[in-house]
């Protein structure tokens, strides 16, 4: 197991957190479960979809709200609202939806430069379907964010970090997994911290070996997931084991569990917190990529593994109160590292 990088803040490097993932817009919208069943949806569950199938919901949906999203990209503004310093690697095309995507993110102070591809497939989106039980349905069509590629990648970026933030998501086609590969590589020769979300239980069948082959190489300190993400990742019958088998293999595993709370593995430390109360749960949309946010965000700031859980747990509280994955711009005021 590979050592984790100082958590100390070093004044020379330029930035906290980069992460590289799926650069997408969110179009967001209320539905009852009804339209869920009309159109063969599972709560609660993320899909993928070709360009066609999008087209064809996103013309039956109701009245959206749209804004750039994408997990990592929502854990850069999460870092960027609570003060930190964050950067962004994804790819869009050179179209409306890739323009609204730099947009938004650049305004809520991400550092984001990767250069839009011309021509080819259209900028990602992500159709959200929120029921009132606040439950979010995704539906995704990863369009030009699935084609970032090595030569994108701005490898003093990666130096300058912190942190090197990994997204789940993007593991599965080639040239995006070479590219957080090659990512990882540059950010463990220069002693740099690697974190590693899973995002999604639907991204680890016929991804597993992969991603156990990079926490298996050294590549991963920090590995996130949620309890069914962790225990399809180890191949457990239960989450015991699971944790059990994977917090041998990273410096830092932590586990959220929803209502619950989250917990966290540091070596011979195993730590759990609560979830903050939240009187009105309005959307569950970026939860984890707040709590992943909150985490981080503390663990620059040289916090222990219970602030740096307890932080996470009360940014995540916030995003869920309100309508949307993006914090909005005073979630400092109320969120302290």
């Amino acid at each position: 197991m590979q050592a984790t990088a100082s958590h100390a803040r070093v004044n020379s490097r330029k930035l906290d957190v980069v992460a590289i993932g799926d650069a997408i817009v969110d179009v967001i919208a209320p539905c009852d479960d009804e339209f869920l069943e009309e159109h063969g949806l599972r709560k609660g569950v993320m899909q993928l979809l070709d360009m066609p199938a999008a087209e064809a919901l996103y013309e039956a949906m109701g009245a959206a709200r749209q804004t750039s999203g994408g997990s990592a990209a929502n854990t850069m503004a999460g870092i960027a609202a609570l003060g930190g310093e964050s950067a962004f690697v994804g790819q869009v095309a050179d179209d409306q939806f890739g323009a609204v995507f730099t947009h938004d993110l650049r305004a809520l102070g991400v550092r984001f430069d990767t250069p839009a591809l011309s021509g080819g497939d259209p900028t990602g989106r992500c159709l959200i379907l929120v029921t009132p039980d606040a439950q979010r349905t995704m539906n995704t069509c990863p369009g030009a964010s699935h084609k970032l590629a090595v030569d994108a990648l701005d490898e003093e970026l990666v130096r300058s970090a912190s942190i090197t933030f990994l997204e789940g998501y993007l593991w599965g086609p080639e040239a995006p997994r070479e590219t957080m590969l090659h990512a990882a590589r540059i950010a463990r020769d220069a002693g740099r911290t690697i974190a590693f979300t899973l995002s999604e239980s639907l991204c680890i069948p016929g991804r597993r070996q992969g991603v156990m082959g990079m926490i298996d190489a050294g590549l991963v300190d920090i590995l996130f997931g949620n309890e069914d993400e962790v225990v399809l990742l180890a191949s457990s019958a239960n989450l015991d084991e699971a944790v059990a088998g994977l917090s041998r293999k990273v410096s830092t595993l932590i586990v959220t569990q929803g209502a619950a709370g989250a917990i966290g593995l540091e070596g011979e430390a195993r730590v759990a917190v609560p979830a903050v109360p939240v009187a009105d749960v309005v959307d569950t949309t970026g939860a984890g990529d707040l709590f992943a946010a909150g985490f981080l965000a503390a663990r620059c700031r040289g916090r222990r593994l219970e602030q740096c859980l307890e932080t996470g747990t009360q940014a995540a509280a916030e995003v869920i109160s309100q309508f949307g994955a993006r914090p909005g711009a005073d979630l400092g005021q109320r969120v302290a590292p």
